[in-house]
């Protein structure tokens, strides 16, 4: 992370840099909440599923076409038939609970139906996913913290300086974790609505 303090330097860039630094976490968790299904079947949820193939782990959009010709079912087409038994086994062991059927040539998936069981855990999954991106921001909090710190220690900055940084990172901070929140009960309801 490179974020340069200097003395008397706006803190409008210093804002902007730990802003786009929080911002991938929360465009990361974002993706990864595309992943938990609503009851619709959509390719971006099996897209980055890990598949042993040539002697290391890929992802399947790296193996197969993913289509969803409906919205209860997808259908993986392998592009080397060679790997279909495992892609059958890397879907069939991922926490998605799906159950793959393999005819030779595609692989279908059938969504199966919400049960109140199922909603607890993808509720669960959300839970964890969000706890993941919150301690990425306050490990890049923690880490900013520290540079302010060390740069203050220097004599590079006052100490009024380096306090109006830290609460600039802090005030970013909060905004991102209640970003994180916001994304996270939208995705709830969608669970909840199934």
């Amino acid at each position: 992370m490179k974020i340069l303090l200097t003395e008397g330097a706006p803190t409008k860039q210093f804002e902007k840099d730990i802003e786009t630094e929080m911002d991938t976490h929360i465009k990361h968790m974002e993706k990864e909440l595309l992943k938990i299904r609503t009851g619709r079947a959509v390719p971006s949820m099996i897209e980055d599923v890990k598949v042993a193939s040539y002697g290391s782990f890929m992802p399947l959009r790296e193996l197969a076409a993913i289509s969803a010709p409906d919205a209860s079912l997808l259908v993986v087409q392998p592009w080397d038939k060679a790997n279909i038994a495992e892609i059958e086994k890397a879907l069939s062991s991922s926490d998605l609970g799906l159950s793959p059927a393999n005819d030779g040539n595609i692989i279908r998936i059938p969504m199966p139906k919400m049960s109140s069981s199922r909603r607890e855990e993808l509720s669960k999954v959300l839970s964890q996913k969000v706890e993941q991106c919150k301690v990425s921001i306050r490990n890049v909090r923690k880490e900013v913290h520290n540079i302010i710190r060390e740069t203050e220690k220097a004599k590079k900055i006052s100490e009024d300086y380096s306090r109006r940084l830290q609460e600039s990172l802090q005030k970013a901070t909060d905004k991102f974790i209640a970003q994180s929140d916001t994304v996270a009960e939208k995705k709830d309801k969608e669970i909840k609505a199934l």
